[in-house]
């Protein structure tokens, strides 16, 4: 299938469908509290979504992913979380998750990111080069999960922190309000 994907950025008219793909994406899966949609609503609506890209086949988007600007305590800029991703769980595992990561990244460090870092599967995010390292922390979240990839060779030490949309619970129409 990854040859029918078009990647691009998302736009006015793919709201509605990303909620929908986000929703129906994480709707069985038992380490989600069901908030992934309220929070990319709350990164758009702080104006942090630095990159927010749909998957579409024939027309219809089937995937997404966003990537928005974290906080390091050692003071390295230009580090990027990656998160949430979201495919249609009818057109899973057929390389459109892939896809996004991929090109994501690719545009990430066009936009001279020195890395990005994110909670997820072990066994998927590391054929992407992301690593467990030890000297970065994402304080709450067992080290096995939070990977990290350098795009300058050199890894920040201390803590992580992700934007306060994260914490999102609902929709907002004010970024201060989540």
């Amino acid at each position: 299938m990854t040859s029918n994907i078009k990647i691009r950025n998302e736009t006015n008219n793919d709201i509605a469908a990303i909620a929908e793909v986000t929703v129906a994406a994480f709707r069985d899966l038992e380490i989600s509290n069901q908030t992934e949609h309220f929070i990319i609503d709350a990164l758009r609506a702080a104006e942090v979504l630095a990159l927010s890209l749909v998957a579409e086949v024939d027309g219809r988007v089937v995937g997404h992913i966003a990537f928005s600007p974290v906080t390091l305590s050692d003071g390295t800029r230009d580090w990027y979380g990656l998160g949430p991703i979201s495919v249609l769980p009818q057109v899973q595992r057929r390389g459109i998750g892939q896809a996004l990561v991929r090109e994501g990244l690719s545009r990430l460090k066009r936009m001279q990111a020195r890395g990005c870092c994110l909670v997820g599967h072990p066994e998927y995010y590391r054929r992407f080069g992301f690593e467990n390292c030890p000297q970065l922390v994402f304080e709450g979240v067992p080290p096995e999960v939070f990977f990290a990839v350098s795009f300058d060779g050199t890894m920040p030490r201390g803590t992580v922190a992700f934007h306060k949309a994260f914490a999102a619970v609902g929709r907002s129409s004010r970024a201060n309000e989540v």
